[in-house]
């Protein structure tokens, strides 16, 4: 996968490495930053993405984790409210789980809880999606799960640039930020400003202007999004794609200003249907701008099951760029 950014002063990297280059910013600017969670150190991280760290800041900065989700997690909790700014990476969202009470209970609602005296400033990372033959224990996206949950931010940052600069912009914010890198991006490469810096995590971002539809996702789902754009361009569609970039706020105004001139709609999402976030975003249409649609909004989820092993099957099971044009091509009524 190939990411085109056109810039003179740029720097051939991968998303992996855009990542890996947003912790050590941070890690150099601000002292109270550490990285902590399972295989972060020695091994590299799960994903590599931390390589090389540990030799550069050393263990109390790049602290490895006993296999213990709720305890680390818990362990970051307590270190940002004393004043620390920690970095708390676990391995994959499926495992997130396992902290999820630390999370929901705690982090979620220390400054509601404790009449706005405290605040958690924990930065959160995780691996999240399908295509990597992990099959079920590893591969869901439960993003939208945490999306549903107030007192956090949720990010899925979907280009070498959001990768790079959301990090620090989240560890600024006073309230816990959950990051979610989709497990096919970190292989993307692209060409990244060698100046590239923090980004705005509030706002959707218009990936590809169109008058025809409106194509709404996120993360992962974007390339294949913007891969189906190109396919319906020629048969003379024109695509808007919207990359959500924040779950958690929703941009309602960059979707409904699409929609509005659209006119049609389809979300995609590769979270499973039944009370997914396409469901939210498109029940937001609903209620927001039902009056600009001249057609049902349509949807492209992952299927009813657990994402499956072998590889044709966990192909079938989640979104791809054919299933976005059909679904598009249906809205539009050109089947």
């Amino acid at each position: 996968m190939q990411q085109e950014t056109a810039r003179t002063d740029a720097i051939e990297m991968t998303y992996r490495e855009a990542v890996r280059a947003a912790l050590r910013d941070a890690l150099s600017r601000d002292k109270r930053v550490f990285l902590m969670g399972e295989d972060v150190g020695r091994y590299g991280g799960c994903y590599a993405v931390s390589h090389g760290l540990l030799a550069e800041f050393g263990p109390e900065r790049i602290r490895d984790t006993p296999l213990s989700e709720s305890g680390f997690t818990g362990a970051g909790i307590g270190a940002a409210m004393a004043g620390m700014r920690p970095i708390v990476e676990l391995m994959t969202v499926n495992f997130s789980l396992l902290a999820l009470d630390q999370i929901l209970n705690n982090a979620a609602t220390v400054r509601h809880m404790s009449g706005n005296q405290f605040g958690v400033p924990l930065v959160i990372r995780m691996a999240t999606g399908a295509g990597r033959q992990l099959a079920a224990q590893h591969s869901h996206s439960l993003e939208g799960w945490y999306a549903h949950i107030p007192g956090i931010k949720v990010l899925a940052p979907a280009t070498l640039e959001d990768a790079r600069g959301m990090l620090w912009t989240a560890l600024q914010e006073p309230d816990p930020v959950l990051i979610f890198e989709n497990v096919m991006l970190y292989n993307m490469s692209g060409r990244l400003a060698s100046s590239a810096g923090a980004v705005n995590i509030d706002k959707a971002a218009i990936r590809s202007q169109g008058r025809d539809i409106s194509l709404i996702t996120y993360g992962g789902s974007l390339w294949k999004t913007l891969e189906a754009a190109n396919t319906l361009a020629a048969d003379g569609i024109e695509a808007e794609v919207i990359d959500l970039r924040s779950l958690r706020p929703l941009d309602d105004a960059t979707i409904m200003a699409s929609v509005a001139k659209t006119r049609h709609a389809v979300i995609v999402d590769e979270g499973w249907r039944s009370g997914s976030l396409a469901a939210e975003v498109g029940m937001r249409i609903v209620e927001q701008a039902f009056w600009s649609l001249d057609a049902p909004i349509g949807r492209v989820c992952s299927e009813e099951v657990p994402i499956p092993y072998p590889r044709h099957l966990e192909t079938a099971a989640i979104p791809q760029a054919s299933k976005i044009v059909t679904a598009a091509k249906a809205a539009l009524d050109r089947t």
